[in-house]
């Protein structure tokens, strides 16, 4: 009997190859879901920093997830638009392509609340922690879900803010100021010409910059901003802050939910949900950190005149298209359970369309 030929040794290095190439597309294909992160200041951000944090507890009920920090929130949106990631947090400006009825929280006036011809901050923040709460409960879920993605967590950033270089455009009118309109969003450059102001091309990268140099007069931005950012050296002096805000600001949280175990969802926007009166305190604080003397007060019938304005415009935006119904009859009715007395919620306007 002749002894067995020996393995070609060749042969044998290709069968290891091939095994451990198995092996590897295996653990990739098992590898935990990437969400994107945009912060503009990148892996040194609070909001990278909380993503971490959220990674780490979301392990706890297991599910492992990797995060990546992106300054550029076009690049994120882009890689998580080609499935590069299977989750990303962003504005609402990017996830509203995901899930209109959400993207309703930021939109102008949606969680403002006036007594007495002044914002009631305090009560507008209610609007907005009650809308995260009632988007977080069971009953509520199928809301935040547009097939096959979900959001998955809001954080509620703060009032928007109408921040200008000099101060007197708030009593003289912004006809012909330069604004940045961000090319991704088609209503706020309609808002820019509606006011007979100058649209500027920008984007979250450079508005700032540009701002700071007097490439624009005016631009908008939540009171977090305005330290780590330095849009107080844009401001300056002679500039202002409008205590009137535009709207509220989130990040949102959207995913695949092919790529995600049943479950998550819920899980993660009860977590956000627990991070709210945190995130809250830190939003109060930047606020009350921007120097009184920088802050410029409508008159009472001012106020009352822009927010009836924006109630208009949402209306006309919502019935051209815009703007999702079903999320700003969800805001209103939000709005309607902080401040009962209100005038409009006597009306059926933005419930019936």
């Amino acid at each position: 009997m002749r002894p067995p030929a020996p393995r070609h040794p060749a042969r044998s290095t290709r069968a290891w190859l091939t095994a451990l190439g198995l092996g590897l597309l295996c653990s990739l294909a098992q590898a935990g879901p990437m969400v994107c992160v945009w912060d503009p200041l990148g892996t040194a951000g609070q909001v990278f920093d909380a993503a971490k944090t959220f990674a780490l507890v979301m392990q706890k009920h297991g599910t492992d997830i990797t995060v990546k920090a992106y300054t550029d929130e076009r690049i994120a949106a882009d890689d998580f638009r080609v499935k590069q990631c299977q989750g990303l947090l962003a504005t609402s400006l990017r996830t509203k392509p995901y899930n209109a009825i959400t993207a309703a929280l930021d939109h102008g006036g949606t969680a403002t609340i006036i007594k007495d011809g002044q914002v009631d901050l305090n009560a507008s923040y209610a609007v907005v922690h009650k809308a995260v709460q009632v988007l977080a409960s069971p009953g509520a879920a199928k809301l935040n879900v547009q097939e096959p993605f979900e959001i998955a967590g809001i954080i509620g950033t703060g009032a928007l803010y109408t921040m200008a270089r000099d101060r007197t455009l708030f009593s003289r009118g912004f006809a012909g100021a330069r604004m940045p309109a961000f090319d991704h969003d088609k209503v706020q450059a309609h808002l820019i010409n509606l006011i007979g102001a100058q649209p500027v091309s920008a984007d979250l990268r450079n508005f700032v910059t540009k701002f700071n140099n007097g490439g624009l007069d005016v631009i908008f931005s939540p009171a977090v901003a305005y330290l780590p950012m330095e849009i107080n050296k844009g401001v300056g002096s002679k500039g202002g802050i409008s205590r009137l805000p535009l709207g509220f600001t989130t990040l949102q949280l959207v995913i695949d939910r092919t790529h995600f175990p049943d479950g998550f969802g819920a899980a993660a926007r009860a977590y956000w949900l627990s991070q709210h009166d945190a995130v809250l305190t830190a939003v109060r604080k930047a606020e009350a950190d921007i120097p009184p003397q920088i802050w410029v007060d409508l008159k009472p019938e001012e106020a009352v005149a822009f927010v009836t304005a924006q109630h208009n415009l949402r209306v006309e935006l919502g019935k051209r298209g815009f703007y999702d119904k079903q999320g700003l009859r969800f805001m209103k009715r939000v709005r309607c359970s902080v401040h009962a007395s209100a005038p409009e919620c006597a009306t059926r306007a933005e419930i019936d369309w």
